[in-house]
C-alpha cells in the first residue's frame, strides 16, 4: 500500500510527504548510486529541489532520549520534523548511465545488514518520544533480491529468522538472534530489537538499469509515527 506522512510545517501550513512519489521521481534522474552517501546526497537534493523542505540537513546530531549519547540522523527535515534513516545495499553490477560509469560491489553479511535496518526502525521509534520529532522514515534500497524474496521453506528456521525483512512480513515486538548464531555474527549487535508499533513490509520497484542479474532495484520504506500513534497499523502519520 502506498501512503503519505502527513505533517505540518512550523508555520502550521499542512504539507504531504509522499514517499513513493518522491522515490519514483528520484529514480527517473538517478536509477543507480555509487554508494550510500551518494544516495543520501541525491535524495536530500531532490527534496530540496522539490520544495518539500529547503532547509533539509544531512547527518544532523541529536541527543539520545534519557542519556548523554549523541547520534546522527541521515536526513533531517526541520520544516516538518521528520527524521530519515537510509540503507543502500548492493550486489555486483557494472553499469553506465548518461556517460557515467557505476561499479557496484557485492555486500555480504545480509544477516547483520537486516539487523541494522531494523535497528534504524527502533531508533526512529525511540526518537519519536522527543517533542521535536513528528515522524520517522526508514528506507532500504537494494538490487539484492535476497532481501525482498521469501526464503525457501527449509531456510526459514535459521539463526536470523527474526530479522528477515522480505515482502509480506510484519515486524513488531521483540526480535533476537537464535541460540545458534555465532559470536562473530552477533558481535556489536548482541542486543535484541524491540518495536512498539506494528509495521507491514511492502517492497516497491525503483529501477531496472540493464539486462542480466541484479539489474532490478527495489526499496522498502517504513514510516514511523510519533509515539502517540505507535501500535496502530497505519501508513500515514
Amino acid at each position: 500500500m502506498r501512503g503519505t506522512i502527513k505533517v505540518k510545517r512550523s508555520t502550521d501550513q499542512p504539507i504531504m510527504l509522499d514517499v513513493n512519489e518522491l522515490m519514483d521521481d528520484l529514480a527517473r534522474d538517478r536509477p543507480v548510486f555509487h554508494s550510500e552517501a551518494d544516495f543520501q546526497h541525491a535524495l536530500a537534493w531532490h527534496i530540496h529541489e522539490a520544495g518539500l523542505d529547503p532547509r533539509i540537513r544531512l547527518e544532523r546530531p541529536v541527543e539520545w532520549p534519557d542519556s548523554r549519547k549523541r547520534i546522527y540522523i541521515d536526513l533531517w527535515l526541520p520544516g516538518s520534523n521528520i527524521a530519515v534513516e537510509l540503507k543502500y545495499l548492493t550486489r555486483k553490477l557494472d553499469f553506465e548511465h548518461e556517460g557515467e560509469g557505476f561499479a557496484l560491489r557485492d555486500q555480504s553479511a545480509r544477516d547483520v545488514r537486516r539487523y541494522d535496518f531494523l535497528k534504524d526502525m527502533q531508533r526512529l521509534e525511540q526518537l519519536s518520544s522527543r517533542p521535536d520529532v513528528r515522524a520517522g522514515l526508514a528506507i532500504l534500497l537494494t538490487n539484492d533480491p535476497l532481501y525482498w524474496e521469501d526464503p525457501a521453506p527449509h531456510h526459514k528456521e535459521t539463526y536470523d529468522a527474526d530479522f528477515r525483512i522480505h515482502q509480506g512480513l510484519k515486524k513488531a515486538g521483540r526480535m533476537a538472534w537464535s541460540e545458534f548464531a555465532s559470536s562473530g555474527t552477533t558481535k556489536g549487535r548482541e542486543e535484541a530489537i524491540s518495536l512498539k508499533g506494528s509495521y507491514p513490509l511492502e517492497w516497491e520497484d525503483y529501477s531496472n538499469v540493464k539486462d542480466g542479474a541484479h539489474r532490478r532495484f527495489r526499496y522498502l520504506a517504513v514510516q514511523i509515527c510519533s509515539s502517540s500513534q505507535l501500535g496502530e497499523q497505519r501508513y500515514s502519520c
